[in-house]
């Protein structure tokens, strides 16, 4: 190869450089780009070539990383939601310590003036405000309880969209391989840039075929994508409470399975799901077993005095019944038609859902399954009355014909999830409040026992109402912590890994610009090369001449 040839190829290696590093500069703030290196190789005839365009990129830092965000993006997502309720809860003005202080404040001055008019419409007035707040609390929560089914919906969608796309990106980068032999660049950065994208909204697993094909599962190991083709998730109907959304896988055969909500717990939709199970769950329990017990205790002793009428007390709160859902995929067709507290077994109620297992349909035989601690009830806690009821944890249960229950049949049963939101004050006539237990208008010995209520061990028998109340409020704000705790560690983890990633992948416009510099006088010097070439070569000729 002559000196010209030679210089040609030095032209071409410098101008494939610069066009490298002027890629290099146009992307430095391009999501997803991974800088380019270009790598030089001798010729077999002399000269030079290019080796290879090397994308910098580290599969080992990036699969750290995508876990990481997941994690963090989980852990967000708990933080926005779980910081809704712990301000709700924690306001001093707008919380209900403070109401139910000032209920039994009302009652202790109905005990001081049993006949007073002015006294006994202060019970009713801050017994309305008390439930009104309850009320407003339950609505509040269970518009939260609307709002994850809406982020459910949204994220399916959005990892549906990107799944599709990875495929997408795998099919074209398989065509492009096969087309020119080399590595697409631009096509390996936006696949890379897509699994980063769906990290932050699902934990995922990564597994790279041949070297090439991105194939993305499930943490349970179910196909996201593979190859070519990407898998459905889909925002169904929990079949085990219609109220909720929960993710279904659809497979390669078109089957739907209902996905466990603790199959996914990382990035955004794993936040949500956790949030709701652990924390937005609990804490509308935690308010229902509070409004219910109080109803009753409440109930149960204003029933026991009599009214200024000298009638016996009746009902001062009225309240809702416990929520029962038999499961979707149950094979029996029975239904659970009545549900009831047991009035004079509230200390008995629980903030917690259950799950009822047919074990034995001949009998019929039941296993009681708590579901905030997988414990199952104890034989001697679950009554069965030989007919069609169900008794346990404070509630009873009927079912229309159990003989048509089947071995397996399960059923949700929610006895306080929302108590709060039901409870309001029975009575509108301040004659009814059953101050005395015997006829009289000075009689206060029943107020008296109602507002001992206020110190009563009677929420799960081993907490006052106010003891109950500041143990949620504690509850929630102990989550919180945990989780902002969580999140400033694993942040702090995120940015080393950003960090490292960057050293890697990220361009350095300072190194760029440098390179721009090199490249050139590079470039410069080749052409200096064939224009020595093209001197010497007219020297010959003309000593010819």
């Amino acid at each position: 190869m002559d000196i010209q040839s030679i210089g040609i190829t030095g032209l071409r290696t410098a101008q494939i450089a610069l066009v490298a590093t002027s890629n290099n500069v146009s992307n430095v703030y391009t999501p997803g780009y991974n800088r380019e290196v270009v790598s030089f190789a001798e010729t077999g005839s002399g000269g030079v070539k290019v080796g290879d365009v090397e994308r910098q990129f580290d599969q080992f830092v990036a699969t750290q990383l995508n876990g990481t965000v997941s994690s963090v993006n989980a852990l967000q997502a708990y933080q926005t939601q779980i910081a809704q309720i712990d301000n709700l809860l924690a306001d001093r003005d707008a919380g209900l310590a403070p109401l139910m202080q000032s209920f039994f404040s009302a009652l202790q001055d109905l005990a001081a003036a049993p006949s007073d008019p002015a006294a006994r419409q202060g019970v009713l007035g801050t017994a309305n405000t008390l439930t009104a707040q309850l009320r407003g609390f339950d609505g509040y929560l269970q518009d939260m309880q609307e709002g994850v089914n809406g982020m459910v919906r949204d994220e399916v969608f959005q990892i549906n969209n990107l799944g599709e796309q990875l495929a997408t990106l795998n099919r074209e980068i398989a065509l492009a391989r096969a087309r020119n032999g080399e590595a697409p660049n631009s096509l390996l950065n936006q696949r890379d840039h897509m699994v980063a994208q769906l990290a932050e909204r699902i934990d995922l697993r990564l597994e790279v075929q041949d070297g090439t094909t991105y194939n993305v599962s499930l943490a349970n190991g179910q196909p996201l994508v593979a190859g070519t083709r990407s898998y459905g998730l889909e925002a169904v109907a929990s079949p085990v409470d219609p109220q909720r959304l929960t993710v279904g896988y659809r497979d390669g055969g078109g089957g739907l399975s209902v996905l466990a909500d603790d199959v996914i717990t990382g990035g955004s939709l794993g936040g949500v799901l956790t949030f709701r199970s652990e924390t937005l769950d609990r804490t509308q329990n935690q308010l229902g077993q509070l409004a219910v017990t109080l109803g009753l205790a409440f109930n149960e002793q204003h029933a026991a005095g009599v009214d200024l009428n000298s009638a016996a007390g009746g009902e001062f709160f009225t309240l809702g019944t416990p929520q029962a859902y038999a499961d979707a995929r149950n094979k029996g067709t029975a239904e659970i038609v009545g549900t009831a507290y047991v009035e004079d077994d509230y200390t008995a109620l629980r903030a917690t859902d259950y799950t009822v297992r047919v074990t034995d349909a001949a009998t019929p035989d039941f296993t009681v399954v708590r579901r905030d601690t997988g414990a199952s009830l104890d034989a001697a806690e679950v009554l069965y009355d030989g007919t069609d009821t169900l008794s346990f944890g404070g509630i009873t249960l009927t079912f229309d014909d159990p003989a048509l229950l089947q071995t397996g049949d399960r059923f949700e049963i929610q006895p306080v999830r929302r108590g709060a939101g039901n409870i309001e004050v029975a009575i509108a006539d301040i004659d009814q409040i059953a101050a005395g237990e015997a006829a009289g208008s000075g009689d206060n010995r029943n107020a008296l026992k109602l507002q001992d209520l206020q110190s009563a061990s009677i929420v799960g028998g081993r907490a006052s109402v106010t003891q109950a109340y500041a143990a949620m409020v504690g509850d929630v704000g102990n989550r919180a912590n945990v989780v902002e705790v969580n999140l400033q560690a694993m942040s702090g983890l995120r940015e080393q890994l950003q960090g490292l990633q960057q050293a890697e992948s990220g361009v350095n416009l300072d190194e760029e610009a440098a390179n721009l510099i090199r490249y050139q006088q590079y470039y410069q010097a080749n052409a200096k090369v064939i224009e020595t070439g093209t001197t010497v070569l007219d020297i010959v000729l003309g000593l010819k001449a």
